[in-house]
């Protein structure tokens, strides 16, 4: 037995060896039964125990390839030559083969570029990687390999093979600019024109682009215009430094007005000195409004009277002119400028959008101005006037009227509105005694076009990733091929996904395609048997907890968020510690990942937070979102005024936690009908709290 020791010595011996026994191949064929991953077990529709033989129609099956694999990836990680040659060679045909050799090759691109790199290239020098990317054409690991494989020859500086294998279809803007590079010392400039679209950014370049930038500038591809235009970009993103830097390249009368420019940015109230800005060019023009943007976060009104005394001036485009003053009038509502507000979109009707009187509307609804908000009412746009949301609160404004005639109004409102399967059509629905509009109509989808999708080589690896419970390459995969489908093919894929119980990918599909009345590819009953257990042990509405976790994580087990939170009910790692302690859980962040342990501790802290705040669900899902101390200031908010539940529900103040709470509970209703156990949308508690 050959005994290797170096992993890269192993690589370099093995690979040609192995390359040489068999040919790779990424084709589509057939699978098999397969065990569940760990912590997958007993999740109802979710999991992966289901029938490959159904879902390939197959003779043959990959349990025997799928173990070899698994022992061929652990010879590999032992560097045990004799054992990963002989189990690869069995593996021939099996659709994960790629990632053995991508292992391989991935590990020994370093090599191969450092080789002979004082020399000329010689054909076949290069055999194992032609080979690789000529058999994964079109895939994600023979993208992947193609990137790592440029990059590796850029850090070597072997320009002729950089150039020739750089593909500008699947590169980055380093590689992009080191391929210029090679081009330029190659004696090719036919390039460099295309390098003003790299330069011309809102952001600082990877140095390896200095080098084309220079050549380029050398050239005279650098106008005043192109400059002034990057400077601009990076200033009003906020890059002040760049954006000084750039002013330096420019001619005397462009860098003037830069400077102007960035002293305007860093004291938008020099705009006073109407002066300095009275020249009628467009720089000027633009420096001017940028200063009224960076004036409105300070002081609105007086961004409002210069915006109004320099369009005296510079009579600015009307749309221009238009849109600054809709963006002050917002800044205006936010900084409490009300009825000024108010008053400015009465007498300039052609302000008024959607935004800015949703704004006012909730202002009147929370001091149940009922004449105030049907004064606004009827100053929306026609079609944001006949949504769901603003026919129920007309409905509800003419019920405050208390006539025959504006009650038949609001009835018929109200039926329109019960129509619908939303917030307000459950809203509505209650209020008139109706039974909830649950349209559910499966995406047409036929066994054929389920079946075509296993022609996709991308489909059928991740299939084997996703039973081999390595999510994030069967992901890559996933979306790799998406990116790819048809309307009709994205259709098939979420039926797919919910058959393999991954249903992150079945919710996604109907979003991408805009279909929203498949009930069970949108709202999976994922992990039931969990959610049931822990449900019946706290005393929390089942459905209720299917409607957190759809919101949170759409059932992603092993998702991060930007803020930190973790896993299907999306814990916050000291939420959770704090949860598991009062509970005599001991857990760490690791844990959360495990759907069990995550929705153990999700549902105990919401059981928490619905005993905090008396059984309101709508309460306790804002607290889940915003945190319960946020929530308790809202109400104390309230408390001189207080507000029926549903107007409590509309006037959150945070735009996330309003539609948190308006889906979350609208979710409950929906699952409720999935799990043939009907909730209703607000309990009797619910409805008639005054908040």
């Amino acid at each position: 037995m050959l005994t290797v020791h170096s992993p890269r010595k192993f690589i370099r011996v093995c690979l040609p060896l192995v390359l040489a026994w068999t040919g790779m191949v990424a084709g589509a064929v057939n699978a098999a039964d397969a065990p569940t991953a760990p912590d997958q077990q007993a999740t109802g529709s979710a999991g992966r125990a289901f029938s490959e033989e159904r879902a390939f129609g197959a003779e043959r099956t990959f349990s025997t390839e799928r173990a070899l694999f698994q022992r061929a990836r652990e010879a590999l990680a032992q560097n045990d030559t004799a054992t990963f040659a002989a189990l690869r060679e069995q593996l021939t045909g099996y659709p994960l083969l790629p990632y053995l050799d991508y292992a391989m090759l991935s590990e020994r691109l370093a090599s191969l570029a450092q080789a002979d790199s004082d020399g000329e290239r010689t054909d076949g020098q290069f055999f194992e990687i032609d080979q690789f990317l000529q058999q994964n054409q079109n895939s994600y690991l023979g993208d992947r390999l193609e990137r790592e494989w440029v990059s590796a020859l850029a850090r070597e500086n072997r320009g002729a093979d950089l150039v020739r294998y750089h593909n500008p279809a699947n590169t980055t803007t380093r590689l992009t600019c080191r391929a210029m590079h090679a081009n330029l010392e190659l004696g090719d400039y036919t390039t460099l024109a295309d390098a003003d679209r790299l330069w011309n950014v809102s952001v600082s370049q990877p140095n390896d682009c200095d080098p084309v930038f220079e050549a380029w500038m050398e050239e005279g591809f650098l106008t005043p215009d192109i400059a002034w235009q990057r400077f601009s970009k990076t200033l009003q993103a906020g890059h002040r430094r760049l954006a000084s830097y750039i002013s330096t390249l420019m001619p005397a009368r462009e860098r003037e007005l830069a400077e102007l420019y960035l002293r305007i940015d860093r004291e938008p109230e020099r705009l006073r000195d109407m002066d300095s800005l009275s020249a009628r060019n467009s720089e000027t023009e633009e420096i001017i409004l940028h200063g009224i943007r960076r004036m409105l976060t300070i002081d609105a009104p007086l961004a409002m009277l210069l915006l109004q005394s320099h369009h005296d001036r510079h009579e600015f485009n009307a749309d221009i002119f238009i849109e600054h003053q809709r963006m002050i009038a917002l800044r205006l509502l936010l900084q409490g400028f009300v009825s000024e507000t108010e008053t400015l979109l009465r007498n300039t009707p052609e302000l008024v959008t959607e935004t800015l009187v949703s704004w006012i509307l909730r202002d009147a609804l929370r001091g149940q101005d009922w004449a105030r908000v049907e004064t606004w009412l009827a100053r929306l746009p026609e079609d944001a006037r006949d949504s769901e949301r603003w026919r129920y609160w007309q409905a509800r404004m003419l019920e405050q009227k208390g006539t025959p005639e504006a009650d038949a109004q609001a009835q018929s409102l109200y039926r329109l509105v019960a129509a619908t399967r939303s917030y307000y059509g459950f809203l509505a629905a209650d209020l008139l005694g109706l039974d909830y509009e649950l349209a559910d109509t499966p995406v047409a989808v036929d066994e054929p076009q389920l079946n075509e999708l296993y022609d996709m080589p991308s489909i059928v690896r991740a299939h084997e990733l996703y039973l081999l419970g390595d999510e994030v390459s069967a992901r890559n995969e996933w979306q790799y091929a998406v990116q790819r489908m048809t309307p009709q093919q994205v259709a098939a894929s979420g039926k797919l996904a919910d058959n393999w119980g991954w249903h992150r990918n079945s919710i996604q599909a109907m979003i991408q395609i805009g279909y929203w009345d498949d009930m069970q590819l949108r709202f999976p009953l994922a992990y039931s048997d969990q959610f049931a257990s822990v449900a019946s042990e706290l005393n929390v509405p089942k459905q209720l907890l299917f409607a957190i976790a759809r919101q949170e994580s759409a059932f992603m087990y092993d998702v991060r968020s930007p803020a930190g939170a973790r896993g299907l009910m999306q814990l916050m790692p000291g939420t959770a510690r704090e949860t598991a302690l009062s509970a005599g859980m001991p857990v760490n962040t690791a844990d959360l990942y495990q759907p069990g342990v995550n929705i153990r501790l999700g549902s105990r802290y919401l059981a928490g937070l619905l005993e905090e705040f008396d059984g309101n669900r709508a309460l306790a899902a804002a607290a889940y979102n915003a945190g319960p101390n946020r929530v308790k200031q809202w109400l104390r908010r309230s408390a001189d005024n207080p507000v029926p539940m549903d107007i409590w529900i509309e006037t959150i103040p945070f735009l996330e936690t309003r539609g948190y709470v308006q889906n979350v509970l609208a979710y409950s209703v929906i699952y409720g009908y999935r799990m043939g156990e009907p909730a209703p949308f607000l309990t009797e508690a619910e409805a008639g709290a005054i908040l």
